[in-house]
């Protein structure tokens, strides 16, 4: 097999077409050999450069001009430590050649962690391995307020510099507490430390978990830390050691939709033009935004249903139900089981709809009720146990003390 694939390349490597296009243009850096202060001949040539659409190995080397038979012993042995099939569009690869074109190395990018590496031993011989890349971690203090310029979340992250990411992790650790939907208000603010990873050449590569955070809502102080319970997963918890995932989250979306029509008994329809219980609340949201599950439950249904259009309906614990309507698709299907805040559809406009939102109901024991006021009534989780409570002190207080301080503080090289 092995042999008939150094075969398909070699054949590839002797078309004569091109698969550099100019938004993949290569950045090229030439080396000397160097005897102390007098450069030699040529060396090598460094060419960086991003995979373009529909390129394969084969046409990366062949665009380089690579010898044949390097060419043919990196599929080779690329092969046997990565799956080809799976180079992706606009990831980043580097290749370093003779003015031969003999390959001295090769690196392409997997994703963010992995590095698949190609270089010779030291009998000459090409041999691939996959590496992970080497980061930095660094515990951060991230900032912000809310206000007329930034009145959601995302504004305000993305106007303190940092990305959708964490974000969406702010709304997973507070969606039970605050609807950042409906619950911001102009003078809102909040402080948390979070791991940052970084690249060797100090480029962002992603966030770790956050560490605490605190957010000032509408007049109250909303506190969370994160903590491994004995024997148990990692989690977020109050001040008090009560977990911050409530029975119910505060929304189905994860931030910054803005509610449209509320909940009543008599509305009058935006297609049809006659008064109607609106018995539920409509969330403005982009198209194919994610819905997520408010709370663990099994799906009832999940199809199409009249003027709901695509509707996922699913029952959850002590007699409540809840619905989704108008969906763009669905992601569940009837009888399946989903935990908190797994995704259960995307936001759309099937249905009598004007425009893409999501029309959010809630039940308890068959009765429709308003979302947004039952929410605050559901029940809290149990707190930490007593034996637990000393070490969950400990981290609380160490937590906080370091917001407080508010110094990044520089972690080891995962290498």
């Amino acid at each position: 097999m092995r042999n008939i694939l150094l075969l398909i390349v070699a054949a590839s490597l002797a078309s004569s077409a091109c698969e550099m296009s100019t938004d993949a243009r290569p950045r090229i850096e030439t080396r000397r050999a160097v005897k102390g202060d007098i450069a030699l001949a040529l060396e090598t040539t460094v060419v960086s450069a991003r995979v373009r659409a529909g390129a394969t190995l084969a046409s990366m080397l062949r665009a380089h001009e690579i010898a044949a038979a390097d060419a043919a012993a990196i599929a080779v042995q690329a092969d046997l430590v990565f799956d080809l099939r799976k180079v992706r569009a606009n990831q980043p690869y580097r290749l370093e050649i003779t003015h031969t074109g003999q390959v001295r190395g090769f690196e392409y990018e997997i994703d963010g962690d992995r590095l698949l590496r190609v270089g010779r031993s030291p009998d000459d011989a090409l041999v691939a391995k996959v590496l992970p890349i080497p980061k930095t971690r660094s515990i951060e203090v991230v900032t912000g307020r809310i206000d007329r310029a930034r009145p959601s979340l995302s504004a305000a992250l993305d106007a303190a510099g940092e990305t959708i990411d964490l974000t969406l992790a702010i709304a997973d650790i507070f969606g039970g507490e605050i609807d950042f939907s409906t619950e911001l208000q102009p003078g809102d603010r909040f402080e948390l430390t979070v791991e940052k990873e970084y690249r060797d050449d100090r480029v962002f590569a992603g966030y770790g978990p956050i560490l605490a955070a605190e957010f000032d809502n509408a007049g109250r102080n909303v506190k969370a830390v994160r903590f491994t319970p004995e024997g148990g997963p990692p989690g977020y918890f109050d001040e008090h050691g009560v977990s911050m995932k409530r029975f119910f989250l505060a929304s189905p979306l994860k931030f910054q939709p803005v509610v449209t029509s509320g909940f009543s008994r008599a509305r009058l329809h935006p297609i049809l033009r006659e008064v109607r219980a609106h018995l539920g609340v409509d969330y403005r949201a982009s198209a194919g935004a994610p819905v997520i599950a408010v709370a663990d439950g099994t799906v009832v249904s999940a199809g199409t249903s009249g003027g709901s259009g695509r509707m996922v309906h699913l029952r959850h614990a002590n007699g409540y139900e809840s619905e989704y309507l108008h969906l763009s698709s669905m992601a569940v299907r009837a009888g399946e089981h989903v935990r908190q805040g797994e995704l259960v559809g995307r936001v759309g406009s099937s249905g009598l709809a004007t425009a893409a939102h999501l029309d959010y109901r809630l039940k308890k024991n068959g009765a429709f009720m308003n979302p947004v006021t039952a929410h605050r009534s559901m029940p809290r989780a149990d707190p930490l146990s007593p034996s637990q409570m000393a070490a969950f002190i400990l981290a609380r207080d160490q937590a906080f003390e370091r917001l407080a301080a508010a110094s990044p503080v520089r972690l080891a090289n995962n290498n």
